[in-house]
């Protein structure tokens, strides 16, 4: 199967010939026979969370020898073989793991993995020792489901009853084979490997005072999720497991509402904040994720690591060009964060009379950034129109609808004419207004409510704060029926 591999820093590659000069001290020197491969490039790879990517290079002579050589050491964790033809393909079927020593050899043959021998590591020993083990009790599993399946004669209750806890207790060997090597070898990277795989038991439902408690197994499950794993730990963001356990707990077990998340976030970064690699990844992946989020009103979880993280000196972490566009961006959404007081636009409407948004007195009033020239905003400003009409109006909203085209007024005024887009307030910043705004130090309406796009949208409640953006129109009309329930 062909994956995409990133080539993140190559540092450059050795041949055999440099390995004969002896370890670098203080770096990595891991030499390498890999037959039958001969006068041609390997590279090593591994994990950075979910992406592949490439760390290091080595030639392999005519004896197919060769060495991966430099003065620094790479990050421990889980690492691969990949050849260069014809489309960086991995080596299937072998992996190793990157100790602390980095001082080790590899023999090894692609076309029979399982006679690969490292030596000078203690780390791949016990590694191999425990794959010898796990290797066995799978092909007992396998054994025993294929003759379960295979088998001609009838199966009984009490057949499917022991060939279930056999497979128990053969599944629970290798759970106890791992943490039998985490207590006895707390700090070695397979012990955090398999701390990161670990997964909390599914806990019964207990009863408390004759009641059923149903929320208890899934609060044991989140509360010990991440039990034993150390965020600071840079070794396990080189492992095929990290980030793919990280999504999962966002996706099932962190509620999508921004304040949970922001809890839950600040927890991870405050203890990965020691990692060299792991904290800024992490930020980055977050960063990321809130800058434009999948749902509504998360953005404020950006807005948080922007200040709490950002501004108070991480953006050291950002070359200048994502510096700009990380701080650019959390300005542009301070102001307009949901349950937010929505700035004031004292605006004048057509024929040049004030329009304060806050002179509207409603239950509800909704916001429209757009330009009459634009081609989307000629479709969907007759639709809004449509649905003030047909419901919004009785239920007591009035639309505040801004022209952000100082230059098109003519088509504005034309446009609201020829499509009788009546009962509105229709505003616009004047020239006048606009000098005024930057002559206080006063943020635009543009930064003030991020209308970057035309037609952005903005619900406001009766005080004016917001209760939602940037959703269909649709999407409002349902917000408004839940809160006219309420």
């Amino acid at each position: 199967m062909k994956q995409m591999i990133f080539l993140l820093a190559l540092s450059g590659y050795f041949s055999w010939a440099d390995a004969q000069q002896g370890p670098i001290s203080g770096g990595r020197h891991i030499t390498i026979k890999l037959s039958p491969l001969k006068n041609t490039k390997i590279f090593l790879g591994s994990n950075y969370g979910n992406t592949l990517a490439l760390f290091d290079s080595a030639y392999l002579n005519e004896k197919s020898e060769g060495v991966f050589q430099g003065p620094a050491k790479l990050t421990g964790g889980i690492y691969f073989l990949v050849t260069k033809d014809p489309n960086y393909a991995i080596i299937q079927g072998w992996d190793f793991l990157m100790d602390d020593e980095q001082q080790f050899n590899i023999l090894a043959d692609t076309s029979t993995m399982e006679s690969t021998t490292i030596t000078g590591s203690k780390e791949n020993a016990l590694y191999a020792q425990y794959s010898r083990y796990s290797t066995s009790q799978n092909k007992r599993i396998e054994k025993l489901i294929k003759e379960f399946k295979d088998s001609t004669s009838k199966k009984t209750k009490k057949d499917t009853a022991n060939a279930i806890k056999e497979e128990a207790k053969l599944r629970d060997g290798v759970k106890q084979y791992q943490d039998s090597i985490c207590n006895k070898y707390p700090d070695a990277l397979l012990s955090a490997l398999f701390n990161t795989m670990k997964r909390p038991p599914i806990k019964e439902i207990p009863t408390i005072n004759g009641k059923k408690d149903s929320t208890y197994p899934f609060r044991y499950y989140k509360e010990h999720y991440w039990d034993d794993v150390n965020f600071a730990d840079d070794r396990i963001l080189h492992t095929p497991f990290f980030e793919a356990k990280l999504d999962e707990y966002f996706k099932n077990l962190v509620s999508i509402e921004a304040d949970s998340i922001i809890k839950e976030v600040n927890y991870i970064l405050l203890f990965a904040r020691t990692g060299k690699e792991i904290f800024p990844f992490l930020l980055n992946k977050f960063t990321k994720q809130y800058m434009n989020p999948q749902y509504m009103g998360q953005d404020k979880v950006f807005v948080f690591l922007f200040e709490n993280f950002y501004a108070k000196g991480d953006t050291t972490l950002l070359d200048a060009g994502n510096k700009k566009i990380v701080t650019e961006r959390a300005y542009n959404l301070m102001a307009n964060q949901i349950g937010l007081p929505a700035v004031p636009m004292n605006f004048v409407d057509t024929a040049g009379r004030p329009a304060p948004l806050y002179g509207l007195k409603s239950k509800f009033t909704f916001i429209v950034f757009w330009d009459p020239t634009c081609g989307h905003c000629k479709i969907e400003i007759p639709r809004l129109d449509s649905m003030y009409r047909a419901k919004w109006k009785a239920m007591g909203v009035s639309i505040y609808a801004v022209n952000i085209n100082e230059l098109e007024l003519k088509a504005w005024k034309n446009f609201i004419i020829d499509n009788k887009l009546t009962g509105w307030v229709h505003a616009h910043e004047t020239a006048a207004i606009q000098r005024a705004t930057e002559k206080a130090n006063q943020m635009n309406f543009r930064q003030a409510y991020d209308a970057k796009f035309t037609p952005t949208y903005y619900l406001l409640d009766e005080d004016k704060h917001i209760i939602a953006k940037k959703l269909s129109l649709e999407q409002f009309d349902e917000i408004m029926k839940l809160k006219m329930k309420k």
